[in-house]
């Protein structure tokens, strides 16, 4: 219930409700987006300042292992079993969604650690940052060889590195990563002379941020209208199912509490902003709304208002 009375969880909430009204509230798309890159900035910051601090440990790689086999077995996985009911061009963008990160769920995780007192390692934020690619190039290989499948020839076939360079350099993406290097290199110094900027005004932003994405992900449960029930199912089973296989690997390699929380919420998620961005022009026979209407209009508001705290209370139970 805590989770429920933080100011950010309540304007994300009460965007819902607008939305879900059709009130003629909105925010414009150039702060918005300026809202998304200040939040990367300022998580790639604070990640920095944190590793700066602790430096590489042998449980920092084992941290960034496990979110990279997250990452890879995520999607496999899920196409396996959504190409069972759906046109395997859909099952392989829909697994991609899955597969990749939302940053904002990430994001809201940390705010709610930092108020339980819930330490984690700055390196998470690279973490999220590895777990955003993988699924979207194996989704783009799953196509072509479906694309070859069926017409017999590389028509339609989308060059591996192209994909790689839009997928590393994502102008979100790179931001994340070069403030996590910035503040690697600053350290100390560099937290006294940026904390006005990447912790004082942090959580502020954060909540104007998420009653953008609320007003946005109700107008995104109107797209699911005439899905397959199978979309709608996995939007609901999938991102439980995967949080507790990363609580499962966590447990196997003793990975500290407050990163094993944010690696389940990595799993748990599912990208609305890279894959899209990335499929629209890689997988054009796929309808956006697809994979769009039910990884916001049902995993995201799953994951901020019932997630986050379910996924904390579990690993508090487990990881001793």
């Amino acid at each position: 219930m805590t989770n429920l009375l933080d100011p950010s969880i309540l304007f994300f909430i009460f965007g819902i409700f607008a939305g879900l009204v059709r009130s003629n509230l909105e925010i414009p798309q150039q702060i918005s987006r300026f809202l998304s890159l200040y939040l990367l900035m300022a998580l790639g910051l604070k990640g920095g300042f944190a590793l700066n601090k602790s430096g590489f440990t042998p449980e920092i790689a084992i941290s960034l292992g496990l979110a990279i086999a997250l990452a890879i077995a995520v999607p496999l996985v899920g196409y396996n079993l959504l190409k069972q009911k759906l046109d395997k061009l859909d099952a392989a963008a829909i697994a991609a969604a899955y597969g990749s990160v939302s940053a904002v769920t990430f994001i809201t995780a940390t705010q709610v650690l930092d108020q339980n007192g819930i330490a984690y390692g700055g390196h998470m934020a690279a973490a999220m940052a590895l777990m955003e690619s993988p699924a979207i190039i194996i989704a783009i290989v799953l196509a072509n060889r479906i694309r070859l499948q069926r017409s017999g020839d590389k028509t339609g076939h989308t060059p591996i590195g192209k994909i790689l360079h839009e997928s590393f350099t994502d102008g979100g993406q790179l931001l994340l990563l070069g403030s996590l290097m910035v503040g690697i290199i600053s350290g100390e110094a560099g937290l006294k002379v940026m904390a006005p900027f990447s912790i004082d005004l942090f959580k502020g932003l954060l909540a104007f941020f998420l009653l953008d994405m609320g007003l946005v992900a109700a107008r995104s449960i109107g797209e699911l209208k005439g899905k397959p029930p199978i979309t709608f199912l996995y939007g609901f089973i999938a991102p439980p199912v995967h949080a507790m296989a990363a609580l499962a690997l966590c447990l196997m390699f003793g990975v500290a509490l407050g990163d094993t929380v944010l690696l389940m919420i990595l799993a748990a998620s599912a990208s609305y902003i890279a894959v899209p961005a990335v499929l629209r022009h890689a997988m054009p026979e796929v309808n956006p709304a697809l994979y769009m209407g039910t990884s916001l209009g049902i995993t995201f508001p799953l994951n901020i208002i019932v997630g986050i705290p379910v996924y904390i209370w579990l690993a508090s139970y487990f990881v001793k």
